[in-house]
């Protein structure tokens, strides 16, 4: 593969590579060694229809299905939209759909809310606007090597709280209201995720975090507000300005993003499989028993 740097921080532009063409002893073994390595990968100009996109995400891993986590029993998968096209339209730049892909553009880690976290987000672009949109990236391994000594003596033995409604309640409340909102109970997790292919420590870490165990509630709201803004400081983020076909990988353990605005007059539509760590990928150093 040909490759070079997204980031001085972090990630990989790899080039000459179809990702169509990736199985499980071909090209994947490659993709994987960089994702563990670099955290971040950028494929540009692929054509993953659906059907590539799901090949692609099960290479990784089982596929994140919230339908069927929510419901306890096997549902059919479908692949999540980023987006706000509606119909033949765009929703209403007020609608609580719109609202909801607001609140993703808070700096967060996907499914920290979940009882299964996630190990990979793999997302495409579709459809996209004249302008804005982009995807930003940081790396909370950079960001927890970084990190003042102060910081991080208070964050290496914590256990972080995750509930999806409070990054909601950060936009509206009526957002934060919604059953799909609320139906995940408080997830505990560690705040430091170790690589278990190459050791290297991460800030596990999301908007949805909403307490530090053993700190009062505002105390650790600071903590963890200071926290990512030390891993998301201007100058450790890579912005992604999507192109139609482009395909970003980023690993889950190791990375914050978040979206940006556009004219919600326009189209922008992204595809996104997530797929859940299996214990070969570490869950357990950051699970609280």
């Amino acid at each position: 593969m040909r490759t070079e740097p997204i980031h001085p921080d972090f990630g990989l532009i790899v080039h000459d590579v179809d990702l169509r063409e990736a199985t499980a002893e071909r090209l994947y073994p490659e993709i994987r060694e960089a994702f563990e390595t670099h955290s971040a990968l950028l494929f540009p100009a692929q054509s993953l229809d659906d059907a590539a996109h799901l090949r692609l995400a099960r290479l990784f891993g089982p596929l994140e299905n919230r339908g069927a986590m929510a419901a306890g029993r096997d549902l059919p998968f479908e692949i999540p939209e980023v987006s706000n096209a509606e119909g033949d339209g765009v929703a209403d730049a007020e609608s609580l759909h719109v609202l909801n892909l607001q609140a993703n553009m808070l700096w967060h880690t996907d499914s920290t809310f979940l009882p299964v976290p996630a190990l990979v987000n793999i997302l495409t672009a579709r459809v996209v606007p004249t302008e804005g949109g982009e995807t930003e990236l940081a790396s909370t391994r950079a960001g927890w090597a970084g990190m003042p000594d102060a910081m991080k003596d208070r964050l290496r033995d914590a256990i972080l709280w995750h509930r999806l409604s409070h990054s909601r309640g950060r936009i509206a409340a009526e957002l934060a209201a919604l059953p799909e909102m609320t139906r995940w109970p408080d997830r505990p997790w560690r705040a430091i995720w170790p690589n278990p292919v190459t050791g290297e420590e991460a800030l596990y870490i999301a908007s949805h975090a909403f307490a530090v165990e053993g700190m009062g509630l505002e105390e650790g709201q600071t903590l963890i507000d200071e926290a990512m803004a030390v891993c998301a400081q201007p100058e450790h983020v890579y912005s992604h300005h999507w192109r139609p076909g482009d395909v970003l990988i980023w690993d889950e353990r190791a990375v914050l993003h978040r979206g940006r605005p556009w004219d919600y007059a326009e189209p922008r539509v992204l595809k996104s499989i997530c797929c859940s760590a299996t214990e070969a990928d570490g869950p357990a150093t950051v699970r609280v028993v």
